[in-house]
């Protein structure tokens, strides 16, 4: 991936992750630094290149009173999937886009012991906007759903 946000974030491969990209903030005072160490990739592993995979790795401090993830940090965590998405789909500068929708259904009780996976595609971009959608999946091959999702992003403003 090209480092074209350098002032944002950092991307390199995951030596733990063949494969993987990992997400760093340049920033670790924003709120995105929260959800911890993040990862990302373009399809693979039988999900097609038009879906952008962004994973976290829950701790302590994701979980609510049931010990399962708290339902605010796995929507914080589709917040910041959807800026993810852009960098991993090529689909422009995502540091000063904004989030204009996010509607989100509960399906599952995310656990704390193994990743959470952002699974988000673009149902539709315009001029100005990005019409995006997707899953939030936990297990080996992503066969338990946790969340669904619908958004709408304003794309950054262009350089003038």
């Amino acid at each position: 991936m090209a480092n074209v946000e350098a002032e944002f974030f950092t991307s390199n491969p995951d030596p733990d992750n063949p494969g993987w990209y990992d997400w760093v903030l340049s920033d670790p005072e924003c709120y995105n630094s929260f959800l911890g160490d993040m990862i990302v990739r373009r399809g693979g592993d039988g999900v097609g290149d038009n879906i952008a995979r962004i994973r976290m790795f829950p701790e302590r401090r994701h979980r609510n009173l049931g010990d399962v993830i708290h339902g605010g940090t796995m929507m914080g965590f589709i917040d910041c999937s959807l800026f993810a998405a852009m960098r991993v789909l090529d689909l422009g500068p995502s540091g000063l886009a904004v989030t204009l929708e996010l509607q989100t259904h509960f399906i599952g009780a995310a656990r704390m012991d193994e990743p959470l996976e952002a699974q988000v595609e673009v149902a539709r971009e315009t001029g100005r906007f990005l019409f995006m959608r997707g899953l939030v999946v936990q297990g080996k091959n992503g066969e338990d759903n946790m969340a669904s999702f619908t958004a709408i992003v304003k794309k950054a403003p262009k350089a003038k």
